[in-house]
This record gives C-alpha cells, structure tokens and sequence, in this order.
C-alpha cells in the first residue's frame, strides 16, 4: 500500500482560515460507506441522521496555549518553545526553535520575566528537557503568555481562543493543533500529566443547544479523552504505508461512559464517533465482541485500509491533508475510492478543508 494512494490536489483557496460565526452552519458532507453517494447537507442536520439508541462518541480533551515565544538570557535572542508533556515536576519535554540556540544549560525568559527556564537536557528527535522556574501557578501563567499553537496552514490569527475549542471540553491541558511555525509543522503540546498533539476539530461544529437537541432525540453522548501525541500528524515519510509507525497515545474511558456505549451496542444502536481521536480510542480498547471497559493507557493504533472495525459504525470528521494516516483511517471505514472521490466532489463544491472547514459524515444508506 503506497502512501501516494492517498493524495489529492487540494486548491490552496479551500484552506480554511477561520472558523465561521455560527459553529453548526459549516456543510456537512454525507457519504455512503457502501455505495460513495453523497449528499450535501448542513452540520445541524445531522441530527436528521441519528436515531434514538444511538451513542454519539466525543473526545473530550481541552486545548490550552502552548506556545511560548521568549528570549535567551545571555543574548536576548528570540526563541519560541512548544510544550510537549511533564516528565517530573517543572521539568518539560519541548521542542524549541531555532534548536541550535538551545544548547544544554541555555537559559531562557518569558514575559519580562514572569517565567524562565533553564535546558536541562537534549532527547530523542532533538527534543529538550527544559526546567522551569516561577511564582505562583504554572497554568495561570501559561494561560497569560501562552498562545494556541495553530496548524501552519493558518495564517490568520484566532481571535477567540474558545474558538479553538469545542463547546464540551473538559479535560484540561491538552494542546492542540500542529504549530504555525514549519519548524515543528505536524506537533505539539500539552498536557499536565500526559501530553496531546491535537483538538478534536470534528468537534467543533457541535453547539451546546445542537447536543440538547441529539440528546432529547434518544441519542446518548459519551465522553471518551484521548491526549493525541505525535503520531497524529507526523508526516508518512516511507512510501510503504505498512512501515509507517505512530507515536503512543494517552487515552482514559471511565465507567459511567464505557455502560453507555456497551448499552447502545447490547441495544441494537449505532456506535458514532465524533473524530478520528474517539475513534482509535474505541478500537483500541474494544474487545474481539465489540465491547469496551473502563481503562486508561497508552496506544499506538494505526488503522488503514483492510482494517476491521470491532465496534465503531459510523464516523463524524473533518476533511483532513493528503497521504495523512487521517485520510487512511476514513479510508479504512468507507474505502479508499470512496472517500477520493467524495474529496474531489467536495473540492468541485468548495467545500472548507481542515481544521476550521467543513464536516462529513460516514454512513450507510439504510441507516439515514
């Protein structure tokens, strides 16, 4: 399997730049798994598609402002650093640009001040160690100079950091999208105790008065968290994609979620998952019946076309880049043609690509 299986031409003009006003007006994209008809719908029909019995499957991470721009001490040189996760107490793993300026024992300062650090180490990938150093409460003062790390292919600046967030985040500290700078184009950051590369930007075209309605109708929602490292968006780099090796992956369900998935799958209803993130999350812990269990751990699932699918049935996502292992997973659901062809019509519709773009929903015929 050739990761060039996976390329689409994308207009540079379909680039989503900004999110739109009203989160649940972006179109929605409906694909048939089975047949690849499609249908051109708006996000908040999607409620039209799901049936009482079903569970609605979200990831309920929360981004936070993990990038820091500062200055070495000695040389007031600019640097900018991408927190990566806690390895002890004040100590982070991070990737700082430019690199070479971060030698060990380098000491750096943000905010006049307010924050400062000391490179403590060089790791894997050239990653650093850095310690650091303040008065008061790290996230409160990470939250006052800290800024969203957005993906590189946002030029705009994001006004409102919630937008950058869906309505039911919860779990704190997670970072989000990949970083503007092409330094570190497909990582990032954050998480107080494990670490996530990624919002769940399926998410943000639910509105809290979206998800009243979806639960009035029957549907239940479950919460799922997975903190995305960096396998998410590191680049495929071999051609081969059965050498290609993702990055693990903190992930937690607890109990009270885990019955209501069981319980709409016992029941007869669909299991839906809102983003790729809760979907490699259910199948990495899905036993072979299609059940899961309270847990938390660590996965390094790579799901691709002639996977089989334990117990997720239908998929919520954004369009996502070429020859990403994103692509590959809604290959995996709704077959590589399938989904091809549902980007090219998508692209002929000017539909918005990527994180602040447009939406599609996988599912079959019979079950619209």
């Amino acid at each position: 399997m050739n990761v060039h299986d996976f390329y689409f031409d994308l207009p540079q003009e379909l680039i989503a730049q900004d999110p739109i006003e009203d989160r649940s007006a972006s179109r929605l994209l409906v694909l048939d798994k089975n047949t690849g008809e499609v249908e051109h719908k708006i996000f908040r029909d999607i409620l039209n598609y799901l049936r009482p019995g079903d569970c609605l499957v979200i990831n309920n991470t929360k981004v936070i402002p993990a990038r820091l721009y500062g200055v070495k001490e000695d040389t007031g040189a600019g640097i900018e650093v991408l927190l990566l996760k806690r390895r002890e107490n004040d100590i982070w793993e991070t990737l700082v640009k430019p690199g070479k300026k971060a030698k060990k024992g380098t000491r750096l300062s943000f905010g006049d001040g307010l924050l400062k650090a000391t490179v403590v180490d060089v790791v894997d990938e050239g990653n650093r160690l850095i310690h650091f150093e303040y008065q008061g409460i790290f996230e409160e003062i990470l939250d006052k100079l800290g800024q969203m790390p957005l993906p590189p292919y946002i030029t705009h600046e994001l006004k409102d950091k919630n937008r950058y967030q869906t309505v039911y985040a919860k779990n704190e500290g997670s970072a989000a999208a990949p970083p503007r700078s092409t330094l570190f184009p497909y990582t990032t950051l954050f998480r107080s105790y494990e670490g996530s590369a990624a919002a769940p930007t399926a998410g943000l075209h639910f509105t809290k008065e979206l998800l009243e309605e979806i639960e009035k109708k029957g549907v239940s929602i479950a919460s799922v968290t997975l903190h995305v490292g960096l396998g998410t968006f590191r680049p495929v780099k071999v051609e081969n994609v059965l050498e290609h090796h993702m990055h693990s992956e903190y992930y937690n369900i607890e109990q009270s979620e885990a019955d209501k998935i069981n319980s709409a799958k016992r029941n007869g209803g669909r299991i839906i998952c809102v983003g790729t993130t809760s979907t490699r999350t259910l199948e990495s812990v899905a036993d072979e019946n299609g059940y899961v269990k309270a847990c938390s751990g660590n996965t390094d699932i790579f799901i691709y076309p002639g996977y089989k699918f334990k117990i997720v049935d239908n998929l919520i996502t954004n369009f996502h880049l070429p020859e990403s292992t994103l692509v590959m997973l809604v290959s995996a659901l709704a077959g590589r043609e399938n989904v091809l062809n549902a980007y090219q019509k998508a692209i002929e519709e000017k539909y918005r690509f990527f994180s602040f773009g447009d939406a599609m929903f996988i599912t079959t015929k019979e079950e619209k």
